[in-house]
């Protein structure tokens, strides 16, 4: 006995394939299943006078017939659909491990890429704080000399020449890399590891102490 859905069965290759026939022949088999049932009410009437019964049974038969027919079949067909399931998952794992080897070959180059730009960078910063240092002696000699107007304001030329568009972080960032990207950003805003403020009670040119009336000398307090 062959199944309306065996030709369907037949060209069935992925777990999706298999689950549409699957669904079909649970249709037939819901179908079947309420036919018998007619078949086994005609088979009680058919018994008491009303009907054939010979005929009713043979067709009763030929229904149970079919309901084991689409059981086996919808048994092997799950079977297959489940290895086709498997086999489905191994292939999308291999993909992943290639796609996650070539994302590894990639990392290696923007690491090698970091290293460089750190390396430059120290360069940079090595030839900028040498300048800084010639220039705050310089500073220091006009200021002994009665010139403050040949001073260079440090800060402001480092403040300007950072100035500039910044990259956006991604949404998602690890926490080490937000840390790194902080440290980076030391570097370029006001106040951070290139433009250092004065220590925690050091005088401030033009500020008065809140606490202290600069009128009067410590000693000189009631």
């Amino acid at each position: 006995m062959t199944h309306p859905h065996a030709e369907d069965l037949g060209k069935a290759r992925t777990a999706a394939d298999f689950a549409a026939v699957i669904a079909l022949l649970d249709t037939d088999l819901n179908n079947a299943i309420a036919r018998r049932h007619e078949l086994q009410q005609a088979e009680d009437r058919a018994i008491f006078g009303d009907g054939d019964l010979a005929a009713v049974r043979a067709t009763l038969d030929d229904c149970n017939d079919a309901i084991a027919l689409i059981e086996k079949i919808v048994d092997g067909a799950d079977k297959r659909r489940a290895e086709a399931a498997r086999s489905e998952a191994r292939a999308d794992v291999a993909a992943l491990g290639g796609d996650i080897k070539a994302k590894a070959v990639t990392i290696g180059e923007r690491w090698k890429s970091v290293h460089r730009l750190i390396e430059q960078l120290r360069q940079e910063l090595f030839e900028a704080d040498a300048l800084s240092r010639a220039i705050t002696t310089a500073n220091g000699l006009f200021d002994a000399a009665g010139a403050a107007d040949l001073k260079v304001n440090l800060a402001t030329i480092r403040r300007t020449a950072m100035a500039g568009v910044r990259a956006a972080a991604p949404a998602r960032l690890s926490r080490p890399a937000i840390q790194a990207d902080r440290l980076l950003l030391s570097f370029l805003s006001p106040g951070g590891a290139l433009d250092p403020r004065p220590a925690p009670g050091a005088p401030v040119e033009g500020v008065k102490s809140k606490f202290i009336p600069a009128s009067k000398p410590l000693g000189e307090r009631g």
